[in-house]
């Protein structure tokens, strides 16, 4: 099984969105923009956000075992998906890829 490196592209905050629908929490998403993680046997990596990786894993798992092209011609590079998690207040974008 190949390694996944997941690189943070983008992170967005919707305060209006915050502001009217959500309730106060303490641990919001920690990630930053280039903040890089290795997944080894499409294995969670240490310190990543776990709501987002539950977006993650089908698309990690895919790569690591071999997977190219999963979205059929849309990426540039075949090794390479770019995947949102569903945090509707706090999107983060990520570039998954599987590397050796």
């Amino acid at each position: 099984m190949k390694k996944c490196r997941i690189i943070i592209l983008k992170k967005v905050t919707h305060f209006d969105l915050i502001e009217k629908f959500e309730n106060p929490i303490l641990n919001a998403c920690n990630l930053n923009i280039g903040d890089t993680f290795i997944s080894v046997d499409a294995k969670i990596p240490q310190n990543f956000c776990e709501s987002a990786w539950q977006n993650l894993y089908p698309y990690v798992l895919a790569l690591a075992s071999g997977g190219t092209d999963i979205f059929n011609g849309w990426m540039k590079n075949k090794n390479q998906v770019v995947i949102s998690c569903n945090d509707g207040f706090r999107p983060v974008s990520f570039l998954i890829e599987s590397i050796e």
